[in-house]
């Protein structure tokens, strides 16, 4: 079986991704630092400086990433005086003007959310995944992320009445049809887009480390075998690991060099690339998969 790559490379994606030919990558998927957010790590990107510090590094993703390509950017604004900040939707337009396509949003739902409150809202439990793409027509391997029908399927098919066997006008007006019969034979059904994932993650020496189950589910759903997938504020390398068990190519990016050594210990399959410096590497494992 061929031999996989997984590259984990230091600095700032703005610059390191310059090195790489256009239409390179079939998915980025990545959690940039969020808004005045790790600032003892990253220096924290103030709110109001957020969409200018993204756009440029946005526009390398564009650039190396394939027409059929998928961008996924997880993100969460923040609270500010008491009122929701903007940004987040600042970007979702700025990158439309960058000529990004806003094609879908995922919510990913923090399941194990411990509860808590503020004077004015409660616990967050939910971030956003954002899905942008170069084309209307992208790779999407939606079978991929079918996932089981369970209780649904047997309480609901036991019994079919006649508005369950055909299409038909919502009785409540909302123009909405439906034809339950479709799904009686079936073990499987389409995910709807929350995403119900919970917050733990091996790796406990990053401060923003999300769980492999986020990127392992973009990666099913938008590559196939062999494809590359590029994580430009990689951390400590969750996206690459899951890339690597799923047999795909990879570029982990971050500017934290104590981030970059751990990211490097956590892929296993770790061939020289051709962009490293033969002193840099000599000391990394290797292992055909």
């Amino acid at each position: 079986m061929k031999s996989l790559q997984a590259d984990i490379l230091h600095g700032d994606c703005l610059n390191v991704l310059r090195r790489f030919p256009d239409e390179k990558f079939d998915l980025v998927v990545t959690s940039p630092p969020y808004a005045d957010r790790r600032t003892n790590t990253y220096g924290g990107i103030k709110p109001e400086r957020y969409v200018e510090w993204f756009l440029p590094r946005a526009g390398e993703f564009k650039r190396v990433l394939k027409k059929t390509g998928s961008f996924v950017l997880n993100i969460k604004e923040k609270v500010e005086s008491g009122e929701r900040h903007t940004y987040v939707l600042d970007l979702i337009l700025a990158l439309r003007e960058q000529g990004w396509l806003w094609t879908e949003e995922y919510v990913w739902h923090k399941r194990n959310c411990h509860p808590g409150k503020w004077p004015n809202r409660f616990r967050d439990a939910w971030e956003r995944c954002l899905h942008f793409t170069r084309e209307h027509h992208f790779k999407m391997n939606q079978e991929a992320v079918m996932v089981p029908m369970g209780d649904w399927k047997e309480k609901r098919l036991r019994s079919l009445g006649k508005n369950d066997i055909i299409r038909f006008n919502s009785q409540v007006g909302s123009g909405f049809g439906k034809n339950i019969a479709n799904w009686k034979d079936r073990d499987l059904a389409f995910p709807s887009n929350v995403l119900h994932f919970a917050t733990e993650c091996g790796n406990k020496k990053h401060s923003a480390a999300f769980p492999k189950a986020l990127p392992e589910w973009f990666i099913k759903l938008f590559t196939d075998p062999g494809d590359w997938v590029l994580d430009p504020f990689a951390g400590s390398g969750t996206t690459c690991v899951v890339a690597q068990e799923l047999g795909r190519n990879s570029v982990g990016i971050d500017k934290i060099e104590e981030y970059i050594e751990l990211a490097r210990r956590e892929v296993i399959e770790n061939p020289i690339s051709m962009f490293e410096k033969p002193s840099k590497y000599n000391g990394r494992s290797k292992k055909t998969l």
